[in-house]
């Protein structure tokens, strides 16, 4: 858990009541809504923007849920972009990223655009309790002995695999970077992964994929704004919050 919010009263209680798993929200606010009406504690895994009608709507009640101290998000690939936008860094410009900055210059959202930042800046880019790991594109088992860097500066490997995937040199006709699973055959017997990203499903539900190692990967990015809709799965109160050691 992110230092700010270790002893915050208000995180333990939701905790208690089990966790709530978000996938990619992509501006889909009306979906995110009903998502977060819960007294669960929320873990939204990443791509909290861009593609949907209203990504800055999103981004404000996702600082709400911050503030209240009722969930975080992971970083994903489409959220960094937008901070290091916000950080004046030059990069490639995408039609999804321009409205989302439009959206975010609009002057009744300013305040979002002044908020978010700072919570980009400090959103963890994978989340390990017990033997759950909550992480936007894939996982590598050094992150169960690493903690997460500063998600908008350089790229390192392990910050590469946890918001871009697993990717090959090679590129899909649609432009983007061909993606493997071979990491789902990495995680360790008894382990789960939760992780976005890739729209893996054909039926509207998570995908839970079994690995060579014993674990398992759930794939919770069921296509909200683009086709298909928003997705999460209710989890148990973890172990750390029903014992009431610190979180």
């Amino acid at each position: 858990m992110p230092t700010d919010t270790q002893h915050n009263g208000n995180v333990k209680n939701a905790m208690r009541h089990g966790l709530r798993i978000i996938g990619d929200v992509h501006g889909d606010l009306e979906a995110f809504r009903h998502a977060v009406a819960t007294n669960r504690f929320i873990i939204q895994l990443g791509d909290l923007v861009d593609y949907g009608p209203s990504s800055a709507g999103t981004l404000r009640l996702m600082l709400d849920v911050l503030e209240a101290g009722r969930g975080l998000f992971l970083m994903g690939n489409h959220d960094r972009k937008l901070g290091r936008a916000l950080l004046g860094k030059r990069l490639r410009s995408t039609p999804h990223l321009d409205e989302t900055l439009a959206q975010l210059d609009q002057p009744e959202n300013h305040d979002v655009r002044d908020a978010i930042l700072p919570a980009l800046a400090t959103a963890p880019a994978w989340l390990v309790m017990d033997r759950t790991v909550f992480v936007h594109g894939a996982f590598d088992p050094r992150m169960l002995l690493e903690p997460p860097p500063p998600p908008l500066e350089r790229v390192t490997f392990l910050l590469s695999r946890a918001l871009f995937g697993e990717t090959t040199s090679r590129m899909q006709p649609d432009g983007f970077p061909e993606r493997t699973l071979n990491w789902v055959n990495t995680i360790p017997a008894g382990y789960t992964v939760y992780c976005g990203h890739d729209q893996r499903s054909t039926n509207g539900r998570p995908l839970h994929l079994p690995g060579r190692a014993g674990g398992q990967a759930i794939f919770m990015d069921t296509g909200a704004s683009k086709g298909g809709h928003l997705a999460w799965v209710d989890l148990p109160a973890p172990l750390v919050a029903e014992q009431g050691n610190p979180l």
